[in-house]
C-alpha cells in the first residue's frame, strides 16, 4: 500500500483540523521516524513549482494549504460575481452560526446532519465569519462567530436585528381547567343517547 498517498488523504480529509505526528503513527501504524520521514517526502513533492498546496505544520499539526504566492487567484476566485452570492448550504451554517455563536464545526454539523467543513472554509474566506478563540471541549476544537461583514453583507446594524425565531421561544399555553375539555357537546346528541 503507498502510505505516502493514504498520507495526503488523512491530510486533505481533515483539513482545517490537521493531523497529529501522533495520529499519522497510530493510522497508519509505523514509527515516529517513519512517520517523519513520510511527511518529509510528501512535503519536498508538494515543494515542486507546479503544486498548488504545501504541508505546514501549524498548532501541534500537520495542515495541507495552498500556496501563499497564489493567493491573486484564489481572491479571483471568491470575489467572481457568481461566487458572491451564497448557496443555500452556506445560508444555512450561517444562521446556525448567528443564532448559536459561538459554535464549533461539531455542533454545526450536528444540528445540520452533514459536514460543513467545506462551506466553513468557504465562509472565512469571504470573511462573514471568523474563529473566535477554542472551545474547552476534548481537542479544543475552533469556536467561530459571524462578523461585521456578514451584518453588513445583510443589511443589520447589529445581531439583535435578526429576526426572532418563534420556535425558540417558549409558547404562552392558556390555563385550562384539568376535567375541562376542548370539545364542545351538541345539546341533540346527547339527547339521541
Amino acid at each position: 500500500m503507498n502510505l505516502e498517498g493514504v498520507l495526503e488523504g488523512l491530510l486533505f480529509v481533515e483539513g482545517d483540523e490537521g493531523v497529529t505526528l501522533e495520529e499519522i503513527c497510530s493510522i497508519l501504524e509505523i514509527s515516529t521516524e517513519e512517520a517523519k520521514e513520510l511527511l518529509l517526502k510528501l512535503k519536498k513533492s508538494y515543494e515542486a513549482e507546479n503544486r498548488g498546496m504545501r504541508i505546514r505544520y501549524l498548532g501541534d499539526t500537520f495542515k495541507l494549504t495552498t500556496k501563499e504566492e497564489h493567493r491573486a487567484y484564489y481572491q479571483k476566485l471568491l470575489t467572481t460575481e457568481e461566487s458572491n452570492t451564497l448557496s443555500p448550504a452556506a445560508l444555512e451554517v450561517l444562521a446556525i452560526i448567528a443564532y448559536n455563536e459561538p459554535i464549533t464545526r461539531i455542533e454545526i454539523d450536528e444540528i445540520r446532519g452533514l459536514s460543513s467543513d467545506y462551506t466553513l472554509r468557504k465562509l472565512l474566506a469571504k470573511g462573514l465569519i471568523k474563529e473566535a478563540g477554542k472551545s474547552t471541549m476534548p481537542g479544543h476544537p475552533n469556536l467561530y462567530k459571524t462578523t461585521h461583514e456578514f451584518l453588513d453583507y445583510f443589511g443589520l446594524a447589529t445581531k439583535n436585528d435578526l429576526p426572532k425565531l418563534s420556535f425558540l421561544e417558549p409558547e404562552e399555553k392558556e390555563e385550562q381547567e384539568l376535567f375541562t375539555s376542548i370539545y364542545k357537546e351538541d345539546e341533540k346528541t346527547l339527547e339521541k343517547v
